[in-house]
Order: structure tokens, then sequence, then C-alpha cells
């Protein structure tokens, strides 16, 4: 089976670029799965491969609370957060690149400002983008850190074109969830889904 090829998406010139991190320059998605995976057994908790990908680019604190609303866990959302993501650090030296993700940012690097928007807290970012060799290729990097509202609202993107001095309308946003296309979306950005990109998922 072919799919045709994501950057056909792309219907006008643009002057700004921005990375999703995790399951886009990274296909770190499953590590964080497993990470996510053994802290909540441990808590007495679970959290589906399918649902964890449906929420793909949520803070892990949020997801954490999403658990509780929707299976009336009791868990502590920044205990376990702290925890998933102290368990994901141990795993992250595992981490793979998307290459074709990576060509572009070496193809689009010193050409156009390049951004990162992640979900993810920087501490994490910053070592998953160092692991790939790629730490130095980005004008802005912007994460949960920077924001109070995740993905699907808009203000992760919106805060990064902002840095990297180029209007909404006149980004490109690669993104691997729909939660993330979506926020792009609503920044008015143009998207492209990169999962045609990445190995087969739930």
């Amino acid at each position: 089976m072919t799919f045709p090829d994501p950057l056909a998406s792309i219907a006008r010139p643009f002057r700004g670029v921005i990375f999703d991190c995790d399951g886009t320059l990274a296909d770190s998605m499953p590590l964080h799965y497993q990470a996510f995976s053994e802290t909540l057994a441990e808590r007495g908790a679970a959290l589906s491969e399918a649902l964890f990908y449906e929420l793909g680019g949520v803070p892990t604190r949020d997801i954490v609370r999403i658990l509780n609303d929707r299976f009336g866990y009791r868990l502590d959302a920044d205990e376990a957060a702290a925890a998933k993501e102290a368990r994901y650090e141990q795993l992250l030296p595992q981490v793979k690149p998307v290459e074709r993700v990576l060509e572009l940012v070496r193809e689009y690097r010193g050409r156009y400002p390049l951004g990162v928007a992640s979900g993810t807290i920087r501490r994490l970012v910053e070592k998953t983008l160092a692991a790939l060799g790629i730490a130095d290729a980005f004008d802005t990097v912007c994460t949960a850190d920077d924001i109070r509202r995740g993905k699907p609202e808009p203000d992760l993107f919106l805060l990064t074109a902002r840095r990297l001095g180029v209007p909404p309308e006149e980004c490109v946003v690669f993104e691997d969830s729909d939660l993330g296309l979506e926020a792009a979306g609503r920044a008015g950005m143009q998207r492209v889904d990169i999962r045609p990109w990445l190995r087969r998922r739930p």
C-alpha cells in the first residue's frame, strides 16, 4: 500500500517551519508509552495504546487527569507525571530519529527560521534533541513548560511563531498526532501529517 507524499499538503509558500518533537523528530512515542504503562501499572492503573496515541501532544499531567476522570482513578497527577517522565528519561538513550523529518531539518536549516513546539517538558525535549544530534538546529524551542493550555489549543504554536518572528499564516507545522494537527490548524498554519513516514501504529 502506498501513501501520498505528506509534503503535498503544503499548498502555499512559507517563511517559518515548526516541528513537534516526540513522534515527529524522534520516533519516541513507543518509549513514552512504555514509560507510561510501567508507571501506571505500579499505581494500579492502565492506559491503552490506542488512547495513548489519541492523546498525542497532550501534556503528561493532563493525560493523568483525563484517566482519573474517565476511569475513576485517584492518581496524583503531578506525582504520576513526574514518575513517568523520570522513567522515560531512563529509556531515552534508545530513541531513534524519524529519518525523513531529520532530512528536512538539515535541508531547511539556514533557509528558514526553525522552531520546536512540544507538549513535553523542556528537560526531556532538550535531551531528546541532543540524543538526535540536532540540539543546535533550532532558533527556538517551546515546550509544555511555556504555556498553560496544551494541544489542541493553538497557544504553543502561536508562541513558537512569535518567537521565530514569523506570522502564523506563514508557518508550516510538521506533526504526528490528530490533536497537534488540530492545534496547528487553529493557529492558522499549514500542516504536514508525517505519520506515513512512521512505522505502523495502532
